[in-house]
């Protein structure tokens, strides 16, 4: 079966309706909290912050990210809450999310070095996106992760 293209909406927290908050708050906590078995407080008050990057197949949110101008998170601008729906993951749909959150960092906030907290799994995911490891590993909500930095 081909690959369907993703469907693109990015927006500021406070142009978010309902339903689209509703949808990206169902699908991190099936992945972040279910999938993954890892109990944390998913609703940090960043989401405000953010700009919310949405992946749509079929009209259906299956990939997401927030991303963050400097300060908010990190130092550097940072792109967060890295998602894909679990049987989305096959169609490579994460590149396709990543290359559009860098675009959108560079567009909303002007800068192209970012900063993720990266789970440690996917380090080699993020090393073909361009990001490097920084510093030491670390337990993140009990999973490790590892800083990379993408200049």
């Amino acid at each position: 079966m081909d690959k369907v293209a993703l469907d693109f909406k990015i927006k500021k927290f406070e142009f978010l309706t309902t339903s689209e908050l509703y949808d990206i708050l169902q699908l991190r906590a099936e992945v972040f909290v279910v999938e993954q078995d890892c109990v944390y407080q998913d609703v940090d008050g960043k989401d405000q912050d953010a700009v919310h990057v949405m992946g749509y197949k079929n009209e259906k949110l299956v990939a997401y990210t927030r991303i963050f101008g400097p300060g908010v998170y990190f130092e550097n601008a940072s792109i967060g809450r890295v998602v894909v729906q679990e049987n989305e993951r096959a169609h490579t749909y994460g590149y396709d999310l990543m290359n559009t959150s860098i675009e959108a960092v560079e567009r909303y906030y002007d800068e192209t070095t970012i900063k993720i907290s990266a789970q440690t799994y996917l380090k080699r995911f993020y090393n073909n996106l361009g990001f490097k490891e920084v510093g030491e590993g670390y337990l993140e909500d009990g999973i490790p992760h590892i800083g990379m930095l993408k200049n």
